[in-house]
């Protein structure tokens, strides 16, 4: 019943959003997202063929703002389901601002299938395309893009199906063209498996592969369901350590919904959010560097750690009773924000709960020093001063 009231929510998106494409030239649309279709010939694959990208809200008033792109495979018709869900994670400060870019087909299964199929159950004969529609993307259309938009490093391709298999091709053929990669339902069965074959193939020789990856499935059942549960396996079983990989099965839901049941999924794995989670705390306070650097490269824009959000990290620390690591987490963020009375009430809590009375009297006096009567929670700060004297003279 929950599937069924997103499915009916984000359709009603769908239906809203395709009424503004058709009204692109009103007031509502402009001040709303920015739709472009662009029409060319492509020299690669020596036909005409058309992309539109959708800017985000803010392109046009923050002019020195950079954005990571979505190429959607499979059409314009894919764009209201993105935008909807990655909205939302915005709101949350869970995704950045994306351009969208939208590739509509001319075949299929000629682009999409890196190898002919020979298996009867398919069209036999079809697909061995893909090798020139990844150099299409490589040579003419990220090229575009880039030089008409103003966009970051950070490249995410989706796909659904057919457009799933040549995700994951791209995965294997130009590892750093897209940081993520987003196969729908991704047609395992082809070609007698080629496509899981090749993948198991890739990650096993791998040393590193800096990437994301998501794959989901829905009812399908017979050599579809077999061959997928083969690449699941393969991927999920997989030793490198900065694969991020992420994987959904959808009971009763059938293959050509896949994408929107998986869609908040693969987008909420893939960014990271602006309040750093604790299970990415690992080791020592080196992790929280390396998980804003990571952070800033998928947003486009150079993020520091937040004092709010280390400070969170530090409570979760002193909630489980870690009290030293939570000390260096506090600590640590006290060298990056020096002159914050929260950070610095934040440490002198820390060692309060360790049962370091003096320490904790200093750091709640530093803390003073610099909060002024306008401070909201400045009675705090003294109450707990006193509190703190009184027990220190006690002992």
């Amino acid at each position: 019943m929950r599937l069924l009231t997103v499915i009916c929510f984000v359709s009603f998106c769908i239906f809203s959003s395709h009424s503004a494409f058709a009204q692109s030239n009103t007031k509502q649309q402009t001040a709303d997202y920015s739709v472009h279709t662009h029409t060319f010939k492509s020299a690669v694959l020596n036909e005409e063929r058309t992309v539109v990208v959708q800017l985000p809200k803010s392109y046009q008033a923050e002019q020195n703002k950079v954005y990571p792109v979505i190429y959607r495979l499979d059409g314009a018709g894919n764009i209201p389901l993105a935008s909807a869900v990655i909205e939302r994670l915005q709101n949350d400060n869970r995704a950045p601002e994306v351009i969208i870019v939208a590739i509509e087909n001319t075949n299929r299964l000629r682009d999409f299938y890196p190898t002919v199929n020979k298996e009867p159950q398919g069209p036999v004969g079809e697909g061995g395309g893909a090798d020139k529609f990844l150099a299409f993307f490589e040579q003419e259309l990220i090229p575009l893009v880039d030089k008409n938009y103003r966009t970051h490093d950070y490249k995410v391709i989706s796909g659904a199906s057919a457009g799933g298999v040549f995700a994951l091709y791209a995965l294997q053929a130009k590892p750093e063209l897209f940081q993520a990669h987003i196969a729908y339902s991704p047609a395992a069965w082809w070609n007698y498996g080629a496509s899981v074959k090749s993948t198991k193939s890739f990650i096993a020789k791998s040393k590193d592969l800096n990437s994301y990856v998501y794959i989901n499935i829905g009812e399908e059942a017979g050599i579809m369901r077999e061959r997928y549960d083969d690449l699941q396996q393969s991927l999920q079983s997989n030793k490198l350590a900065n694969l991020r990989f992420f994987s959904d099965a959808f009971a009763g839901v059938s293959h050509n919904l896949t994408s929107v049941a998986g869609a908040f999924n693969a987008y909420h794995n893939l960014f990271l959010p602006k309040q750093m989670p604790i299970s990415a705390l690992i080791n020592d306070v080196a992790s929280i560097d390396i998980y804003y650097q990571n952070l800033s490269q998928q947003w486009g824009e150079q993020i520091a750690p937040p004092d709010r959000a280390v400070r969170s990290l530090g409570y979760n620390l002193t909630g489980s009773k870690q009290f030293t690591r939570a000390i260096e987490v506090f600590k640590y963020n006290i060298k990056n924000h020096p002159k914050s009375v929260d950070a610095l009430s934040a440490l002198s809590y820390g060692y309060e709960i360790q049962g370091d009375t003096r320490q904790a009297l200093e750091q709640m006096e530093s803390a003073l020093a610099i909060a002024d009567d306008s401070y909201p929670y400045i009675n705090y700060l003294k109450e707990t001063k006193a509190r703190l004297q009184a027990e220190l003279s006690k002992n």
